[in-house]
């Protein structure tokens, strides 16, 4: 990953000659000033809100966070698998891979969102420590007068001006999740009383899709390969609003990096600090929600060693073999797999069929593409849901992983990364070119394009965007993507939205 860069940053590298300084300075000044250059501002929330703190009625808002967003605690020992830097002596993040994609379980349980992460639990004193939901709970806390809810015993008067958190296991299948969501609703409407009641979604990055498909579908699973989905909104009897920050709409070519290379918990250290890629490439070929993250069949974008567009069936097995894109057809990672180095449907080890790996990842990559399908399924009805994008589009994302011929193995290799290379015809791509076609403004993992969903459909849905997405409101900053629920620019925007609004 890039080290951040944002729009004012780029205003303000210019400088004066030598020459002209001395005479220039003063005007250079009051044009630097008035370009905005010098301290960064954000705004005073406590001010803003003081009077809409106090304000009550407001409909109750429950919290999706994204990927990794959940902690993941082993119930029989007690022990924090994620978030932690130091792999676990008994438990791994990696799922079983079989076939039966439902029944690839194993006994860890997801029992809180992520407030903060010690990045090494057992040395907390010297350890750092990243927030990664902390400030946008403590906005709604402290800025627009939100109080925390239980979902097992909420109080008769914790239908207005509650906040609820989701924690779920983020390493499975998205429908399931949100059908999971769903049950999660309708039990706290039967607790409170309310069974009117509708809640206003604020998701972060995947959490975005879970909350559109549950507000499409309801708790409904996907139907069978070969009839079209349709959506019900049967969601919307639950879910009034959903506010995306930083959510991959059209998927993020992201998500290939991860199962290529694995996933580090901070962005800014990633290829310094090898330590914190806790998240391997075999965890991550076995977790079917990054391939659920994966680009759209109509946004997948690659290009072949003259930049040019090159087609790719991003969801046929055959082009994960070709590329070597998947641990799973090594010769090392079979022989392992087939000695019972990998968990069972019930999480256990056990010696297990290679031919299992070949029919997971087919039906992994099938399910990928069918909960696509479900997301951009064009409604027969004016969507009765309204979304609220916040995203980032100062920071050079992936889109187009170029892919091409290395000329010692005669393989393909995958490149995720801006360089400098040479084609086989000997011609020398320079970096900033191979940057360029690559990349598009984004928050460093997900494109602006992905968040307002741009190419997913003919019929433009929202009145004041080019989306298929019935989008009422969109706000960009300058953000990493794992920040922007931390952004006080996006607090003040989605805050403003949330507080003026009162139950009817």
């Amino acid at each position: 990953m890039f080290e951040p860069e944002t729009k004012l940053g780029r205003a303000c590298a210019a400088r004066p000659s030598p020459v002209a300084f001395r005479s220039a300075v003063f005007l250079t000044a009051v044009a630097l000033a008035l370009a905005g250059c010098g301290p960064r501002r954000t705004p005073d929330l406590a001010r803003i809100f003081e009077r809409a703190k106090g304000r009550t009625g407001k409909p109750p808002v429950v919290i999706v966070p994204g990927i990794l967003g959940s902690r993941l605690r082993n119930p029989a020992n007690n022990e924090i698998v994620w978030p932690s830097a130091i792999r676990s002596e008994v438990d791994g993040l990696s799922l079983p891979m079989t076939p039966d994609l439902a029944k690839n379980r194993d006994t860890l349980v997801a029992d809180e969102i992520v407030m903060t992460a010690r990045l090494i639990p057992k040395l907390e004193r010297i350890s750092p420590e990243v927030y990664v939901y902390r400030e946008l709970i403590g906005a709604l806390k402290d800025y627009a007068g939100y109080r925390e809810g239980s979902w097992d015993n909420p109080r008769p008067e914790d239908f207005e001006d509650t906040f609820y958190v989701f924690p779920y296991d983020w390493r499975r299948d998205n429908v399931e999740t949100a059908a999971l969501l769903v049950q999660r609703l309708e039990g706290l409407k039967r607790k409170l009383g309310r069974a009117d009641l509708r809640f206003n979604i604020v998701a972060h990055s995947m959490g975005g899709l879970v909350a559109r498909y549950a507000a499409r579908y309801g708790a409904a699973d996907l139907p069978p390969e070969g009839i079209e989905p349709r959506p019900t909104w049967a969601g919307a009897a639950h879910i009034a609003k959903i506010f995306m920050i930083a959510t991959p709409n059209e998927g993020s070519a992201e998500a290939l990096v991860t199962l290529l290379e694995g996933y580090s918990i901070t962005e800014g250290l990633r290829r310094r600090i090898r330590l914190l890629n806790k998240l391997g490439r075999e965890d991550a070929v076995s977790i079917p929600s990054i391939y659920q993250l994966l680009p759209h069949i109509a946004a997948a974008r690659f290009l072949d060693e003259n930049l040019q567009e090159l087609k790719v069936n991003l969801y046929d097995p055959r082009t994960w073999r070709e590329y070597g894109w998947s641990p799973i057809f090594e010769t090392e990672f079979r022989e392992r797999y087939a000695r019972g180095e990998a968990k069972d449907e019930d999480g256990r080890l056990a010696p297990r069929p290679v031919e299992e790996l070949d029919a997971f990842i087919a039906a992994v990559l099938k399910r990928a593409r069918r909960f696509h399908e479900a997301l951009n399924a064009p409604p027969t009805v004016p969507p009765p849901i309204p979304l609220f994008a916040f995203g980032g589009d100062c920071e050079e994302t992936l889109a187009a992983p170029v892919i091409m011929r290395d000329p010692r193995t005669g393989g393909w290799r995958t490149i995720t990364r801006p360089r400098r290379f040479r084609d086989s015809s000997g011609r020398e791509w320079k970096r900033r070119k191979v940057e360029r076609a690559m990349f598009e403004p984004g928050d460093g993992r997900v494109t602006r394009r992905s968040v307002m969903g741009e190419t997913l459909g003919q019929v433009r849905r929202s009145q004041l965007f080019n989306t298929p997405l019935p989008i009422t409101y969109a706000v960009f900053v300058c953000d990493l993507h794992s920040d922007l629920q931390k952004n006080k620019t996006v607090q003040d925007n989605a805050l403003t939205l949330l507080v003026n609004e009162v139950l009817n």
